[in-house]
């Protein structure tokens, strides 16, 4: 029987012809059993679903309706917003991983879900990266962030990323791809689009370095450099700003960079076992890409936690609708 290229929902493993080079793991459909892989992967991902979409749906109602429109709360809320839309989209891909890998929901929502995961990773970084030059602009020009530091432009700003963030997650739905094989419709990478291997691998290589370069390297170089900024003059000068503002948007990054670096360094190693076709270790790759994307998603979680727990006006304000509601029940 004719075998066919399955990809993990979140691999980004490429759908080549069975001749190319590219082709890196078959999988026999009706001889496909569920590995204690699978299992597993199904558990992160529905406790993904279930954290994510109340963590993120209770930010995003108290910094809307209980939080007063401050900068801070707008990059706060953008962030949950950006985890929250991941979390919803979840249950495609647990549904698809679940009914092993057969595609029930047609070529349009294939595209748009795996977009929607990489869309939450430059709107994140995106909107790190803003809130760490943010805070370096506050701490070094402190006199024009008073007079210029407005809602109102940091509005325009997080226009700015959403715009940023979906133009750099389109090639994601473009290459996305159904394929039907003896009546079962699977969603994966097609980077070929019908041309040749040499095409398909050019494209997919060049997705991987821009994903590092733009959605981590230069970031993380901003980043780095921005904190490095604040923690000197705070240094040389401790009444300048208190350290807490910060612990909140330091916590959220190195949960970030917990979170997607290991992706990002499998993302390599699968391109250069394509390469390399090396069937053996495109299959352990296989499983480290399925390990670190399930680590990836727990991002969207980690995030509202942290609002929680280390965010004074937050868990303030927090508290303070709780009682508001009881209030209102008892008496």
């Amino acid at each position: 029987m004719e075998n066919i290229t399955i990809a993990y929902p979140t691999s980004g493993i490429t759908l080549l012809d069975s001749t190319s080079s590219m082709t890196t793991k078959y999988y026999d459909y009706d001889k496909y059993v569920k590995s204690p892989l699978d299992y597993i992967t199904l558990v992160v991902y529905s406790l993904t679903f279930l954290l994510g979409t109340i963590g993120n749906g209770l930010v995003i109602w108290f910094t809307i309706f209980r939080m007063k429109k401050t900068v801070n709360v707008i990059w706060l809320l953008n962030l949950s917003i950006a985890d929250f839309t991941f979390s919803i989209f979840l249950p495609f891909s647990i549904i698809y991983l679940a009914n092993d890998y057969k595609w029930l929901f047609g070529n349009f929502m294939c595209k748009l879900n795996f977009m929607v995961l990489f869309l939450n990773l430059f709107a994140c970084v995106f909107l790190l990266t803003v809130i760490s030059i943010d805070r370096c602009i506050a701490v070094i020009f402190p006199v024009w962030c008073l007079n210029h530091r407005t809602p109102r432009l940091a509005l325009f700003v997080v226009i700015g990323v959403w715009i940023l963030a979906i133009v750099f997650s389109l090639p994601y739905f473009i290459f996305q791809d159904t394929l039907e094989y003896n009546n079962v419709v699977v969603c994966l990478t097609n980077f070929e689009l019908n041309q040749s291997p040499d095409i398909g691998r050019s494209r997919q290589g060049w997705t991987v370095i821009i994903r590092f370069i733009v959605g981590f390297l230069i970031p993380f170089i901003i980043m780095v450099t921005c904190y490095t900024v604040i923690a000197l003059r705070i240094r040389r000068n401790p009444m300048t700003t208190s350290t807490k503002p910060f612990k909140v948007i330091i916590a959220v990054i190195i949960f970030f960079l917990v979170c997607w670096l290991p992706y990002h360094i499998f993302s390599f190693l699968e391109l250069y076992s394509a390469y390399r076709e090396d069937e053996y270790l495109s299959s352990e790759i296989r499983i480290g890409i399925s390990i670190t994307a399930s680590l990836s998603f727990l991002n969207s979680v980690v995030n509202p936690f942290l609002y929680a727990f280390i965010a004074q006006d937050f868990r303030a304000t927090y508290w303070r609708s709780i009682q508001s509601v009881f209030q209102k029940v008892l008496i």
